[in-house]
């Protein structure tokens, strides 16, 4: 077996390598590069499980960050438990070739209790007087305080949200390069956030783009030289592509005012209420799961939602059977948008009336994903006065809301989910090892087996 390290540097593509990469570029033109096939919805959690066990949505299960719970009526992103992947992971087909075969997964998604022999993955605290205190969830258990020791807490709140920069990529790549070392685990799989925030909140193209390139380049090279020293083999790819957007689609506004899509009122503000509704939208970035409650409604569902402007095609079940999504979490009818735009969440039709936490940074209420997250509110006079009075006031122990999040979707100026009209705006694969790379495009089916080549040979 040959060590391995794999890094998942989000949102790099083709058409990034170059004068701010010099590190990966060095890899990519010692080894190898290709464009990576990603799947339908090209999003976290369905490409990570594709990857990791070589099967489509349809296979895996996981059909979005998130998605309709129809037994307990609620939806749910960003759950953690490994075991709403289905499959055999590829940790596991590794140590089926050889039992001495060892796996660190490092801040890939689904990480809770999952079989790989090391894990770390973000699991903030949450004290029943409303605090969200940063932390981390690792097994085996006592790996937790070792890394707090030697990195310090884990920045949570620089990981995701209005503040989210390269410092949660620095804290991941030193609790990298401290387990690569110290545990020597045959796979080592990192995931390195960086280049997700600004491409989302700038767009691709903006000229600061290249800064954030230089910043996740020196990281990775870091990497890249520690597992040189050692003889491993170096894999880097990415999930997906950001192309530029230029405004959003609110499905769910189009579904409420046809009558479909149901509130309840609670304190003046409305909440969905999906077990209550004849259809309804859970939006996630460029695609959205549409669960509609009576098949005949589903002519006009999927009428209503190809009529919008900005929406590229609405997929019935025979189109989601070739998209390989045809999964019982699936909604009934999947919308994708066009490439310049992406759908939005909001259901009410009164800002005034939005839910307390359509302000705050709360990936696991909003019934949708929220990239408004990433960006502070431009009506606070003095943002970072506002943010740090609210948290002088949870320090002193007030209930206190961090209402500092706009409501505006066209702030967003780069999305993803949608796959990419060019392979140079796409995902890519990079490997020390050109032998092992096929001759054209890697489908992200077959990056399993490719990683198991990486450790074992072709």
């Amino acid at each position: 077996m040959r060590r391995t390290l794999v890094l998942n540097v989000v949102g790099l593509t083709p058409a990034m390598l170059g004068e701010a990469t010099p590190h990966l570029a060095r890899l990519a033109a010692a080894g190898g590069v290709r464009p990576l096939h990603t799947v339908q919805p090209a999003v976290t959690c369905s490409v990570q499980s594709t990857l990791l066990t070589g099967l489509l949505p349809q296979g895996h299960g996981c059909v979005g960050n998130g998605w309709y719970w129809r037994d307990l009526a609620e939806v749910m992103f960003w759950r953690q438990a490994n075991g709403l992947v289905g499959g055999e992971k590829v940790w596991e087909a590794g140590r089926h070739r050889d039992g001495a075969f060892t796996c660190a997964k490092l801040f890939w998604w689904y990480n809770m209790y999952a079989t790989a022999d090391i894990t770390v993955t973000p699991r903030p605290t949450y004290p029943a007087d409303g605090r969200k205190i940063p932390d981390i969830y690792t097994q085996p258990a006592d790996l937790r305080p070792e890394l707090v020791r030697r990195l310090g807490q884990f920045p949570l709140f620089r990981f995701w949200g209005p503040l989210a920069d390269l410092l949660s990529s620095q804290w991941i790549a030193g609790c990298a390069r401290h387990i690569f070392t110290t545990q020597t685990p045959t796979l080592t799989l990192v995931y390195l956030p960086h280049l997700d925030y600004n491409l989302q909140r700038l767009g691709p193209d903006d000229p600061h783009i290249a800064t954030d390139l230089r910043a996740i380049d020196d990281l990775c090279g870091e990497l890249i030289e520690m597992a040189a020293r050692v003889g491993a083999a170096v894999l880097v790819l990415s999930e997906y592509g950001i192309t530029p957007v230029t405004g959003a689609v609110l499905p769910n506004q189009t579904l409420r005012a046809a009558g479909l899509l149901r509130v309840r009122e609670e304190m003046g503000r409305e909440l969905l209420d999906a077990g209550a509704s004849a259809a309804f939208a859970v939006c996630d970035h460029q695609l959205a799961h549409v669960y509609v409650r009576n098949s005949a409604d589903l002519p006009r569902v999927q009428a209503l939602l190809a009529g919008l402007e900005g929406v590229e095609t609405v997929l019935d079940a025979d189109g989601k059977r070739q998209a390989g999504l045809d999964h019982p979490r699936a909604g009934e009818l999947v919308a994708i948008s066009r490439a310049d735009r992406w759908f939005a969440y909001p259901y009410w039709l009164d800002d005034a009336r939005a839910p307390d936490f359509a302000r705050t940074v709360d990936i696991h209420r909003k019934p949708g994903y929220d990239p408004v997250e990433l960006f502070l509110d431009p009506a606070l006079r003095l943002p970072k006065l506002a943010v740090g009075w609210r948290l002088a006031k949870k320090a002193m122990g007030f209930r206190t809301l961090m209402d500092v999040i706009p409501l505006d979707p066209g702030l967003v100026r780069g999305s993803h989910g949608r796959l990419t009209d060019r392979d140079d705006d796409g995902p890519l694969v990079l490997s020390s090892e050109a032998g092992l790379l096929p001759a054209g495009p890697v489908e992200a089916t077959d990056v399993k087996a490719l990683i198991l080549a990486h450790v074992f040979g072709s």
